[in-house]
């Protein structure tokens, strides 16, 4: 691994980084940002896809966000480089689908730590379902899984 990528480095990854990943980055960046070590984190999102590369995150998500934790997040959509994989110390996907292509694109050599984020879960729900075709409470679902699993990411690895 490059040595760009600390311990505290995460990317979040769907398939076109407008719903879960985004959700994930705001969440994140929200609970780290009350942590005394906030600076020595890097955060961010991507897409497997170029789908909503330019794009600011679906207009549910930053409706969650904003609802949740008062203000939206400042991201525009990408697609995940080869170069991510030596940035970033953890990389997590939602489903088994995008854990799937993550592995698939990684390059030779790579050390991330890539594991679905659900895998924190303390209700066991590996899974964040795609809250692309959903109405508002899915992403309000969406929003309360992210919480739970980076509590807990935050309490096993960083604690």
């Amino acid at each position: 691994m490059a040595s760009s990528a600390t311990k505290k480095s995460v990317l979040f990854v769907c398939y076109g980084n407008f719903c879960r990943s985004p959700m994930a980055e705001g969440v994140f960046r929200d609970m780290v940002s009350q942590r005394a070590d906030k600076d020595e984190w890097k955060i961010d999102s991507a897409g497997i896809s170029d789908w909503h590369e330019g794009e600011y995150p679906d207009e549910r998500t930053s409706a969650t966000l904003e609802s949740k934790i008062g203000h939206r997040l400042d991201h525009i959509g990408r697609q995940i480089t080869e170069d991510d994989y030596n940035k970033f110390h953890y990389i997590f996907g939602f489903d088994e689908s995008n854990i799937s292509d993550i592995n698939s694109m990684k390059p030779a050599g790579c050390e991330a730590v890539i594991q679905l984020l659900g895998e924190f879960d303390p209700q066991k729900q590996r899974v964040i379902a795609d809250s692309y075709y959903g109405d508002m409470s899915v992403f309000q679902r969406v929003y309360n899984q992210c919480r739970r699993c980076l509590t807990a990411f935050l309490e096993k690895e960083f604690s």
